[in-house]
């Protein structure tokens, strides 16, 4: 067994606890979503900020695997259906929808009545993409909050993809390429599943191809893509839809295309410095995180008497939480935003990877 040190500051002596390697079930002896290597972790994705290498033996979804062994290499795995029960010691683990990226879970653990929820990362609009989130009643319900300021409000999912489509056919009567940043692990293949391919052709940098094989061999119908490299005619992407990661940005990898539109596909664009501040031309609030109402209806539907809010604007959610009666407190945690918030949106003791 990893060895563990129990953090000061959260409810000792229950199912789970935080230790100085994240999240902690003693009964059970297995850790969930561990920052630094631990015997056995449960994982909710695979986000490199929740899936970290190092650890001996990792649980996850099925759907997860693939992207795990991408990630972290030939590494031991344990995969588990939706709703499949393990039993460990007396505590039972399941797996249930969050809607976040493929694979993605929420961690429940339950022994002698006590019920935790772990949600990881999560998003109650259904995608159409991955299975969409279903809420857990619970004791307890460890919550992320990235978002978790009432400003936060999507827009429905296919608003923002018929924005994203009619920025791209603009551009493409201009003559000009259309760079789209997104997510490499998720909100690309979300983008790539929904827009209307037969704009034009598409192409991606060498970070989303890869990813986007997986997302086809789950089942999931993305259209025919190209990598960017693969195509030597600088003139070819005049009219091309390219959806590169948010790291392409400003980077000599866009000579290639000559003239071209940028925008970035992310939550953060809901604040319109943030697009300005990133010198982009266009900004659409599409997440794979769940918004402000989502959040509140998400811990409401757990029935959970106890609520820890977790990487993102966490004090301001527990506070806001407390004040109406609930038992809610943040916890500072080692989680980031794989949206690559802006320095200035990140909660006091959180980290944005």
């Amino acid at each position: 067994m990893t060895a563990t040190r129990v953090t000061a500051g959260f409810w000792l002596m229950d199912l789970i606890a935080l230790t100085d390697r994240g999240l902690y079930c003693e009964a059970g002896d297995f850790h969930i979503d561990p920052w630094r290597p631990a015997a056995r972790a449960v994982i909710t994705h695979a986000h490199a900020d929740h899936a970290r290498v190092g650890s001996d033996l990792y649980v996850c979804h099925k759907l997860t695997a693939p992207l795990l062994k991408k990630r972290l290499g030939d590494v031991a795995i344990e995969t588990a259906e939706y709703g499949q029960v393990l039993s460990r010691d007396g505590v039972d683990v399941s797996l249930h929808p969050a809607g976040h990226v493929l694979g993605s879970a929420q961690v429940r653990v339950a022994r002698a009545g006590e019920v935790w929820v772990a949600s990881g990362d999560y998003k109650l609009e259904a995608d159409g993409v991955v299975a969409a989130f279903e809420p857990v009643r619970c004791t307890a319900f460890i919550t992320e909050s990235t978002f978790g300021l009432p400003i936060y409000r999507w827009s429905p999912q296919a608003e923002l993809i018929a924005a994203i489509e009619s920025w791209w056919r603009d551009n493409a009567a201009a003559g000009r390429a259309s760079v789209l940043y997104a997510y490499a692990l998720g909100k690309a293949q979300r983008a790539l599943a929904r827009i209307d391919a037969s704009i034009g052709p598409i192409v991606c940098h060498g970070a989303i191809e890869p990813i986007s094989a997986i997302y086809r061999d789950a089942g999931v119908a993305i259209p025919p893509t190209r990598r960017a490299d693969e195509i030597a005619d600088k003139r070819a992407f005049a009219k091309m839809l390219i959806v590169a990661p948010p790291s392409a940005a400003g980077s000599g990898w866009l000579d290639r295309f000559g003239e071209y539109s940028d925008a970035l596909a992310s939550g953060w664009m809901q604040v319109r410095g943030n697009r300005r501040r990133r010198g982009l031309d266009r900004g659409f609030a599409l997440s794979d995180h769940a918004d402000w109402p989502g959040l509140l209806a998400a811990i409401e539907a757990t029935g959970a008497e106890r609520v820890l809010a977790t990487h993102g604007f966490a004090a301001p959610l527990s506070r806001y939480l407390a004040e109406r009666g609930v038992d809610a407190r943040a916890l500072a945690t080692a989680y980031g935003d794989e949206d690559e918030a802006p320095k200035s949106e990140t909660a006091p003791g959180e980290t944005a990877a």
